[in-house]
Formats: structure tokens, sequence, C-alpha cells
């Protein structure tokens, strides 16, 4: 019977339990039809949606949420565009009542330049929705320092960014990430930045819990290529740090033992084996 590699436990954040490790977000792409397709093909079963950037006025225009299904996604709102914590935090409210979750994904923007969290910022909304009872999925920057306060004020995840927001950097600061994943005990996800596939694969071999990403699949030549791309390199990255990397050396270490070659066993048998051959 051959073990099935692929299956995971689930991915559990506060009362959000997810069987796909990959959160996808649902800006830039080309048409909502697209956005639709690369989702699905994605395998993600939780979506990002900016609250500020989707039409709700229901004026028989087109929306994002008509292209969602919601029984097959977990919708996750997010603060994005949000430069102040009181900004962010009257988002997430909007976003409470007009879609019926809890769940917040919290930006709080340092400048429109770099899309960096402003860390004060991002403290202050965080006390303050936490004390509401929203679940915070809270993007911030790789300071392992700054992603222990966040989970001492509750946020269920933190998020930090791998890269800019939309750079495509990857993972620039491993380091960092490495030492977040053993500060706190909430999920780490990793958010921003993703280029291609194989920085999702690092992501997960670090041991992040999951990937967030966006641009990584809607900026791509082929985005729904790129959409099972990214799905494929999630599940490796994740079964790889679960079977353990070997460690690295300086020097070779052969994979075939010496023990039993034919100059081990003495002149006669080597000259034995040439007349055999």
């Amino acid at each position: 019977m051959t073990t099935d590699f692929t299956r995971d436990e689930p991915l559990v954040i506060g009362d959000t339990t997810l069987h796909s490790r990959l959160l996808v977000g649902t800006g830039k792409y080309a048409s909502f039809e697209e956005t639709r397709e690369a989702l699905a093909i994605s395998g993600t079963d939780c979506v990002t949606v900016a609250i500020r950037r989707v039409n709700l006025s229901g004026d028989g225009e087109p929306s994002l949420l008509d292209y969602i299904d919601r029984e097959r996604y977990r919708i996750l709102p997010n603060t994005a565009g949000c430069y102040d914590a009181e900004s962010a935090v009257r988002t997430a409210r909007l976003a409470r009542e007009l879609l019926g979750t809890n769940l917040v994904k919290l930006e709080v923007l340092g400048d429109p330049k770099t899309l960096m969290p402003d860390p004060v910022g991002t403290l202050e909304a965080t006390r303050t929705l936490v004390a509401e009872d929203f679940d915070v999925f809270v993007y911030t920057s790789d300071d392992p320092r700054l992603a222990v306060r966040l989970e001492e004020l509750g946020a269920k995840t933190v998020m930090p960014a791998g890269s800019p927001i939309g750079s495509g950097q990857g993972i620039l600061n491993p380091n960092n990430i490495r030492i977040i994943l053993e500060l706190v005990s909430v999920p780490v996800i990793v958010d921003a930045g993703v280029g291609t596939a194989s920085d999702v694969a690092f992501a997960m071999e670090l041991g992040a819990a999951g990937v967030l990403l966006n641009t990584g699949i809607a900026g791509a030549r082929e985005p729904l290529r790129m959409a099972a791309a990214m799905r494929d390199a999630c599940v490796a990255g994740r079964q790889a740090f679960l079977a353990g990397r070997i460690p690295r050396r300086l020097y070779a270490n052969a994979s075939s033992p010496s023990a039993g070659t034919l100059e081990e066993a003495g002149p006669v048998v080597a000259q034995n084996a040439g007349e055999d051959a």
C-alpha cells in the first residue's frame, strides 16, 4: 500500500480550519473570470478581498464577490489601502457588517512606496480589533520582537513579509523568519513578495504554516499555469519540511559505501573480476 504523502493535517488558525496552506489574493487579475479560474486551480480554500476596492454599492455593476463561491472559499477581508489604525479598524468593522465574518487580515501600511507595515499603527489596530472579538490575521514586518508583541495582543496568526508587497523578491531575510517561528506559538504565514513557485517552496521548507500571495499569480505571464505551480510548490515545500532536509556539509559525503569495494577485497579478487569481464 502506497502512502499518500500529499495529505496533510489541516491548518487551524483560531476558529478557522483550512485544508490548503496556500492563501490567495484576488487583485490584479485581467478579469473576474480569470480570478475565479485561478482560485480554483490554486487549490486554496481561503481568499483575501480588499474591502476598500470592492464594489459594494449594489448598482448592478459586476462585483468581485459575485465570482467567489462562498460555499467553497473562506473570505478573508483585508484592510489594504489603510495607512493608520483608525481607518483599518473602520474597514474591518465594515467588512464584518457586510460579510458577516469576524475574520480580518489587518494591514496598516507605512507609506505607499514601500507598502511595508507601520508597526505602531499595526499594534494599535490589533489591540482594538482583538478587544472587539475579531480574529486578526496580521501583516507585519519580519521583526521577531514585533511578531511576539502581536501574539501577546491576541493576533491569531502573524504574517511577516518576505519582501515588499508585489516586489517578487522572495524571502530576503530567512533567518528572521526562522527566529519568528521559534518565538511565537501561533501559525506563521509568510505574506508578500512571492515571485515564483520556488519562493513558496522555500517558505514552507523554513517551517511556515502557510503562504499568502497575490501578484505572484496574477502578474505572471500565464496566471493559470502559475496558480498550479504555486499549489504544487506549497505541497512540496511542506512535505520537504516534514521529511527533514539533510545537514549542509562543507565536504562531499559519498552515497555509495566504501566497504566491500574491489580494492578492499585484494588484488586476487580484483584480478579475477577483470578476467570475468
